[in-house]
């Protein structure tokens, strides 16, 4: 099947060669064109939009609110880690990590199953971490749901 490339190509039918000379065309007009442009140059589509104050110190707040949560549970974690600096690092290790969500409508509970993390000692410290979440029996938004938190599979 003939795509009609045979028109575009050098006569010798060197492919490469005619391939490497558009390569190096490009490159010079790219290296011809401005590093940096400022914001009245972008077009008026592109431009950034600020938010309102009011909008701002909602993000603000949510923000100091996560910021905090996450404090809580740092300081949870740092009771049994052998050194305190790691527990923000294993935090973020636990925010990638992924979650079965099961709903038991009869018990009423929502049980967030974590699956476990790289190293026994960092379960440990997860496994406290869903215990003290778990005691505080948090209802999810919305629903009559309490919160258990466990580690591993079913």
């Amino acid at each position: 099947m003939e795509l009609g490339v045979s028109s575009v190509l050098p006569p010798n039918g060197s492919v490469i060669a005619h391939r490497q000379g558009e390569i190096e065309k490009l490159k010079a007009e790219r290296k011809q064109l401005p590093h940096h442009i400022t914001l009245a140059e972008l077009p008026a589509n592109d431009h950034f939009k600020r938010l309102r104050s009011t909008q701002k110190y909602f993000v603000d707040t949510l923000k100091m609110i996560a910021y905090r949560a996450e404090t809580a549970m740092a300081s949870i974690l740092r009771e049994k880690l052998a050194r305190t600096d790691d527990a923000r690092a294993l935090l973020r290790d636990v925010y990638a990590t992924e979650v079965n969500l099961q709903p038991d409508l009869v018990a009423n509970t929502l049980t967030v199953r974590l699956h476990h993390l790289a190293t026994r000692a960092q379960d440990e410290v997860l496994r406290h971490l869903c215990a003290e979440l778990t005691a505080t029996e948090t209802i999810f938004p919305g629903t009559n749901l309490r919160l258990v938190y466990e580690l591993g599979s079913s």
